[in-house]
């Protein structure tokens, strides 16, 4: 790059250029003419030499308005040269100019400024500066306002201009000022600097579309675009998601382990950079955000702790964030499809279909369904089951497994996922994500094959229920646990089962309500022990003539025979159900 590219005036034109000319090289012989005609096509190079051998100003300021409508649509209408505090205008120009208004240039100040001609609807006098001031102006009109090279040419023309009107003043008083005619000369270099770095800028910004263009080109993605941008600027690049997670990197100096910032801190940093046009500096960051339609879909950045971007960093950053956006709706739609096929997918699992297609159809989307699955049923009051609830179940439930396979049953989501999760470790996670404890869920005992689905989501509506009609409504419930309970079996009546509850347990359930004792509970942990006196003391803290009181007050309130076996059998059975079922009803 020969030079950092000037500060734009208005928007860069991607169809000017400014080529190479193959023949344009640092040697000292003479150019073909029709080789320095594609060099310097606006004749600005050949016109600098003739200005720069110029003695005297006024024919420098002539020379300069003849060039002006080579440079395109413009027409030189006045040059005026400045003698001490005295504006006048130079003779000898066009006669079919307009009349420019002496008194109005006077007001300028020395300062650029607009004029006013008739039929013409830009006029605008450009100063003429050296380095003691003010030397004088050329007033230039057009039928309508020039673009960026248009401006550019005449800037150059100007400074041209400029650059040898000071010549030509330090040659008459001044010869002897070695120092000053360099200084001249530098002026006069960076004039046709500018060329070079219009050049430059031109080459850069096509190199970025270029290697933008090839990413796209080979499907290269996330990681691909942040490579080339590397490559394109010299700084890290980085992508994450509007959470703050790492989605890819590339350049040195990754963090390890990455840090992920507070979800407020997220947001109002998605805020502020939202608010602006174009790349935001956030601390040591250039950032831009992809959101593509309105929706926020990811967060581009550069790292630049030595603040050294520069307007073609900007330039391609900018570009790679279009990129970046294309990308990640492309990703969001083929997602969409996939997320169609993996419901349609459980749908029928759920509903029962034959194995052989079923696996074809998982294997199609990435899922070996001749794994050991289980089936989950979540149900979580206050939620509705849409989408936005579906991704909050798969992330508590996701696990380095295969993805799970996810569909929605009214108002229940309903998975298939190879993870057993373990005690309410995924309740857990959602009452964590979604600030709510009172969901529940079911799960049901393995699923070794296709065919076995439909029988497994019974079991987890199964579990669910138990666990929404238990003491404890909110949490997990595995169906492998439910005990006596998995024998009675889908459909039965909790009304049936509670009337054979009050039957053999009745007296003593109302004794304990209304004396605020523990009768039923001595029962079933007797029950639970086998009849062990021991095993059911310790199990319930308390004396042994202490247990063998509460047993005889069990046999007087409730008039059963301890010792008989079909008595014992209905008392153990009706205790089981109590404490699985009716307890948290009461």
């Amino acid at each position: 790059m020969a030079g950092r590219p000037s500060k734009r005036l208005w928007p860069h034109d991607p169809d000017q250029e400014v080529s190479r000319h193959p023949g344009d090289t640092a040697g000292t012989e003479p150019l073909d003419p029709r080789q320095l005609a594609a060099l310097d096509p606006h004749g600005l190079l050949m016109l600098s030499h003739t200005l720069f051998t110029c003695a005297e100003q006024s024919e420098i300021l002539r020379l300069a308005m003849r060039h002006v409508s080579a440079l395109g649509p413009y027409r030189a209408e006045a040059g005026y040269l400045t003698t001490g505090d005295v504006l006048s205008r130079v003779p000898g120009h066009d006669a079919g100019a307009q009349t420019v208004d002496d008194a109005r240039m006077k007001e300028l100040g020395e300062a650029d400024g607009s004029v006013s001609l008739p039929e013409r609807s830009w006029n605008w006098a450009f100063g003429l500066r050296g380095a003691g001031g003010l030397l004088g102006y050329i007033v230039v009109s057009s039928r309508s306002g020039p673009d960026e090279r248009g401006h550019f040419l005449l800037s150059t023309l100007v400074a041209l201009t400029s650059a040898a009107m000071t010549l030509a003043a330090s040659h008459a008083t001044l010869r002897g000022k070695a120092g000053e005619l360099s200084r001249l000369r530098t002026e006069r270099d960076t004039a046709l600097r500018q060329f070079e770095t219009a050049r430059s800028k031109l080459h850069l910004q096509k190199t970025v579309d270029e290697a933008l263009a090839d990413v796209a080109a080979r499907g290269g993605g996330e990681d691909a675009i942040t490579q080339a941008l590397y490559e394109l600027t010299g700084l890290s690049a980085l992508i994450e998601d509007r959470f703050g997670n790492l989605r890819s990197w590339a350049g040195p100096d990754r963090p390890d382990p990455y840090p992920v910032p507070s979800p407020a801190y997220q947001e109002g940093m998605l805020r502020q950079v939202a608010r602006e046009a174009g790349p935001v500096r956030v601390k040591d960051r250039l950032i831009t955000l992809a959101r593509p339609r309105g929706e926020l879909l990811g967060v581009l950045a550069i790292e630049d702790p030595g603040v050294t971007a520069d307007e073609h960093t900007m330039f391609a950053l900018d570009h790679a964030q279009r990129s970046l956006a294309q990308e990640l709706m492309h990703l969001r739609e083929l997602t969409g499809v996939e997320m169609r096929l993996r419901r349609q997918l459980i749908d029928d699992l759920l509903e029962g279909t034959d194995e052989t297609s079923a696996c074809a159809r998982a294997e199609a989307i990435g899922h070996d369904l001749k794994r050991t699955h289980y089936v989950v049923v979540v149900h979580w009051p206050g939620n509705a089951p849409d989408d936005s609830f579906n991704r909050a179940v798969e992330r508590a439930t996701a696990t380095t497994a295969t993805r799970s396979l996810i569909t929605r049953r009214g108002d229940r989501v309903v998975l298939l996922t190879e993870a057993r999760s373990d005690d309410d470790a995924v309740h857990a996670a959602l009452d964590h994500e979604l600030a709510n404890p009172d969901g529940a869920i079911g799960v049901s005992t393995r699923c070794d094959s296709p065919e076995a689905v439909p029988r497994c989501y019974q079991e987890a509506l199964r579990a669910l229920e138990v666990r929404q009609n238990s003491r404890q409504p909110s949490g997990t419930t595995f169906f492998d646990d439910l005990g006596l309970y998995r024998i009675l079996g889908p459909g039965n009546d909790l009304e049936e089962l509670e009337g054979f509850v009050r039957e053999w347990l009745g007296q003593l359930i109302d004794y304990d309500a209304e004396h605020d004792t523990e009768l039923v509970e001595t029962l079933s942990r007797y029950f639970d022990c086998a009849g062990n006196y021991d095993d059911t003391a310790a199990a319930l803290t308390v004396h042994r003539s202490t247990l063998r009181y509460r047993l005889q007050r069990i046999r007087e309130i409730s008039d059963h025979d301890l010792a008989d076996v079909d008595t014992r059998l209905n008392l153990q059975v009706a205790t089981r159900v109590w404490k699985i079922i009716l307890v948290g009803r009461r």
